[in-house]
């Protein structure tokens, strides 16, 4: 197994930087900020390296953990048929829509902003004898300790959301709720920083008031520019490939799809083994858009997700791995006899969240291995952990797991020697002297069926 470095440079790895950040100038990519994802750059460097270049007809990419439909998007405007799986219904909304998008009316959907422009104008107005008050009520579940949004921009988005339930064609009023969601946040008491955090609680100011129907009509101008592109990039492609996105656990799949043995290229990311709660970034779209009820995170699949979270797991009894596996049973009871006096906060929580997360990697590898074509080939972006002070090297176990379950851990490839989370590392829970020298990296290992 050879494992190959990320050069800024020239790329010995011949993939380019995985990072999301170049997404937010390009079409289709730019309409959601997501914390998790990577660069379409990356995917193209996987279609060119592991695909053949002529009879897209028959070839299938899929994306097990798609969010916002990076793997999906890229591959689909290379003329590639598509299938992704996502538990998050925010994102499922996101990665439809621009699969999607060849099929809106651009008059349709110019006069809809027009429309939407004046009917905000003649609403939200502050002066003159009248004052219309919108239809639409908070959603009850949406709580914090700061109130989302200050009053007058509450208004406005909530005439924004009377607006939004008057639209009669589905997909232009999915639009319109997408651009709200990704605006939304910016007009609010909230911040990404990168995680959902108070602007109070990071040093800014909370937002009084803001332009919200300029902001929604400009976010949909742009994104109607980038319908006009992907309708003359299809054009240009000859051909409509398929495209689905099925908003249920991978684990799913193989009754989702009906079907083995067809999938020829993955590119993906599955959460890391970093306790981060995917769920916490998206709550506000997740209420305010109906896509939830109730308190908390319902709705947002945290029950489905992939290695749960060490909340969900730490107060159960000894999680064991459902496989043989020596060297990470190894590991998993050196993190278990960690501070054993902090309880489940301490090794025995941690060593909980652990093992659940390899047991889901290997249920995982089994589906995988179930819908790849032979010669079929994965592509795994990770990363590695530090566990109360332990390193645990999440890409060399799922490689291994992988090749439990029939596929071929081909090579191991460095994409970045040194990632962003030392605070992981530093937590006072989870470090002693030797971990605090550990450098987070991320790496993608090559699967062949």
């Amino acid at each position: 197994m050879q494992q190959k470095l990320f050069d800024t440079n020239g790329l010995t790895s011949g993939f380019r930087d995985p990072s999301f950040a170049k997404n937010k100038t390009l079409p289709l990519h730019r309409w959601v900020p997501w914390v998790a994802g990577f660069s379409s750059e990356f995917v193209d460097d996987c279609l060119d390296k592991y695909l053949p270049s002529t009879q897209k007809d028959n070839i299938w990419v899929l994306d097990p953990f798609a969010g916002v439909g990076t793997t999906l998007v890229e591959a689909y405007t290379h003329g590639l048929n598509v299938i992704g799986f996502e538990i998050n219904p925010y994102a499922v909304l996101a990665a439809r829509s621009k699969l999607e998008a060849t099929k809106l009316s651009r008059n349709r959907l110019e006069q809809c902003i027009v429309g939407f422009e004046r009917f905000m104008e003649r609403n939200c107005r502050t002066s003159g004898t009248t004052r219309n008050e919108p239809r639409s009520q908070p959603p009850n579940g949406f709580t914090g300790r700061t109130q989302l949004f200050s009053p007058r921009v509450q208004r406005k988005i909530l005439f924004v959301l009377d607006f939004i339930s008057s639209i009669t064609d589905s997909r232009i009023r999915e639009l319109f709720r997408l651009a709200l969601g990704s605006v939304m946040i910016g007009m609010s008491n909230y911040s990404y920083e990168p995680s959902l955090s108070r602007r109070s609680a990071v040093g800014k100011p909370n937002v009084e008031d803001a332009p919200v129907g300029h902001v929604l009509a400009g976010k949909l101008r742009l994104m109607m520019e980038d319908v006009e592109w992907l309708k003359k990039r299809m054009r240009a492609i000859g051909r409509k490939p398929q495209a689905e996105v099925i908003g249920s656990s991978f684990f799913t799949a193989r009754e989702a799809v009906g079907r083995s043995g067809f999938i020829d290229l993955v590119v993906t990311s599955p959460p890391y083994l970093n306790n981060y709660h995917y769920p916490r970034n998206t709550r506000p779209q997740l209420h305010w858009l109906g896509l939830s009820s109730g308190p908390g995170y319902n709705g947002a699949g945290e029950e489905q997700s992939f290695g749960k979270f060490w909340q969900t797991v730490r107060n159960l009894p000894p999680v064991s791995l459902s496989f043989h596996f020596p060297s990470l049973e190894a590991v998993i009871g050196s993190i278990r006899r960690r501070n054993a006096e902090k309880g489940s906060y301490g090794g025995s929580g941690w060593a909980n969240y652990v093992a659940t997360y390899f047991n889901d990697t290997y249920r995982f590898c089994q589906v995988l291995a179930s819908l790849l074509r032979p010669k079929g080939v994965a592509v795994i972006v990770l990363g590695n952990s530090v566990i109360q002070g332990v390193e645990v090297r999440t890409d060399y176990y799922f490689g291994k797991i992988a090749e439990m379950c029939g596929l071929s851990f081909e090579e191991t490839i460095l994409l970045r020697k040194k990632r962003t989370g030392t605070s992981i590392i530093q937590s006072s829970v989870r470090v002693d002297k030797a971990a605090r020298k550990t450098v987070l990296y991320e790496s993608g290992i090559i699967l062949r069926k």
